[in-house]
């Protein structure tokens, strides 16, 4: 019965997939790379998509819900502001903004920000496979997790094929990290 205020976070939490979007499609603007921007636009695109899936879910698990089930099941804060209208806020009930989601300009930044939002999502979805059990809910999330491990590959591919041109001729520094110093001016290259 709880169902429908697990998925809200997903439609309109930190890690959801409206900031997943939002984020991508905002970041592939700044990008230098054609080729990064692209996939950028898949994945955002994609994730539009997820938004609907997830928006799919909950006004199914609302709509036929008795004012009883509603109080139960602890809908029904959520109930008294937007009856069952879907409204993008997470599982606690706090509301969708811009700050749910990073878009800094620089390309390393913001492919770790994109891979860590891949993971955060995912980790979600495992918290929502925990505590939902009805098969009609759960496949669907199955699917969307399998999708955040296939966007988390995807952008790390992309770090790492796109950028490695880059890298200092001894790689990495030990420690891991890497300044601006090692990339110079970095600009598109056709190949």
């Amino acid at each position: 019965m709880l169902e429908q205020i697990y998925m809200l976070v997903q439609y309109g939490g930190p890690d959801g997939e409206l900031a997943a979007s939002m984020r991508y499609l905002a970041q592939r603007y700044t990008m230098p790379y054609n080729t990064v921007a692209g996939v950028l636009t898949d994945i955002g695109t994609e994730e539009l998509a997820h938004f609907e899936m997830i928006c799919a879910i909950v006004y199914q698990l609302t709509r036929n819900l008795t004012p009883e089930e509603i109080k139960e099941s602890g809908f029904d804060k959520y109930y008294v502001d937007h009856t069952l209208a879907l409204w993008p806020q997470a599982a606690g009930g706090i509301p969708f903004n811009a700050c749910e989601f990073q878009s800094k300009g620089d390309v390393i930044t913001d492919l770790m920000e994109d891979m860590a939002a891949e993971q955060k999502a995912r980790t979600t979805y495992d918290n929502i496979l925990r505590l939902v059990k009805d098969p009609e809910v759960c496949d669907p999330i199955k699917f969307l997790r399998a999708r955040e491990i296939v966007h988390f590959q995807r952008f790390g591919d992309t770090k790492l094929t796109r950028l490695s041109g880059f890298l200092p001729p001894e790689g990495i520094p030990s420690g891991g990290f890497l300044g601006i110093e090692q990339f110079g001016n970095v600009r598109e290259i056709d190949v």
